[in-house]
């Protein structure tokens, strides 16, 4: 007898998720908060971790977002090419391990700002390609 209640969905591409806003509120206070840390904390390593993780999920979900609204524009599109360097940067970034350190949470948080900011630029320049 079947009894859960979720259903698996197959996505490799990612269509679902595209069609998705991201929850960009909790993650813009969450990095707000992490950059506003000064010298150590009282956190633990594992807290620092955990939260480094969350903004790990989170940049990879926005850098995905920025590669759609990016693939959209002209080629020689300076924006396009901007969102290029950023997602490129973002991929270096995100490929260093996680420790549990105030500074690896601190990057990871201003990775995340980095990202949002070319995707607020990329709607900008989508809106005036239209």
């Amino acid at each position: 007898m079947h009894t859960s209640s979720h259903t698996v969905l197959y996505d490799p591409e990612g269509l679902i998720e595209a069609g998705l806003p991201l929850d960009r509120e909790p993650y813009e206070c969450l990095v707000k908060a992490v950059l506003a840390w000064t010298g150590e904390d009282t956190l633990t390593a594992r807290d620092l971790e955990q939260i480094a993780l969350q903004l790990t999920g989170h940049a990879r979900a926005v850098a995905a977002d920025v590669r759609r609204r990016a693939d959209r524009l002209p080629k020689d599109s300076g924006p396009k090419a901007l969102a290029d360097v950023v997602l490129c940067e973002a991929k270096g970034r995100l490929s260093a391990t996680i420790e549990g350190t105030v500074r690896c949470v601190q990057n990871r948080a201003r990775l995340v700002r980095a990202l949002y900011e070319r995707l607020d630029r990329l709607d900008v320049a989508l809106t005036q390609a239209k």
